[in-house]
């Protein structure tokens, strides 16, 4: 099998991360269950994860895609942080990094500047992001 018939088959996994106190995971779950109808592997982390904890999972699944799930209203501090950690570990540039939830309008560009590919808000539909999944993740 040749390299591009492999990256052509290859499996994108996605890491479906609830990061801080937020506990409101029923929409984590039903956008993971859409990623995994849709073809990808999905690995949740559970609730209540640190920043630290998020890098972690992406590094050591090896994941295409960080998708982290926030309605807390604390965006601003822990998203920042897991990117920092992805650089870190040199993990950032082969990522495509999402957020999905609450994000206000004012603080959307500032996430895109630090380095959040797309946010997706409440009543972004599943086939929009499947779709943006699919055209930008990394081929690695």
């Amino acid at each position: 099998m040749s390299v591009e018939q492999e990256q052509a088959e290859r499996t994108i996994r996605c890491l479906v991360a609830k990061v801080g106190l937020d506990g409101h995971d029923r929409g984590a779950h039903v956008i993971a269950r859409a990623l995994r109808d849709a073809g990808f592997e999905v690995i949740y982390s559970g609730l209540h994860r640190a920043p630290e904890e998020v890098v972690q999972a992406a590094v050591q699944e090896d994941v295409d895609v960080v998708g982290i799930s926030i309605l807390s209203g604390a965006h601003n501090t822990l998203v920042p942080k897991i990117l920092d950690g992805l650089r870190e570990y040199d993990a950032f540039d082969d990522r495509l990094v999402l957020v999905g939830g609450i994000v206000p309008d004012d603080d959307k560009d500032e996430l895109r500047e630090q380095g959040v590919d797309e946010i997706f808000g409440p009543g972004a539909s599943m086939d929009e992001m499947i779709a943006y999944i699919h055209e930008h993740a990394p081929e690695r």
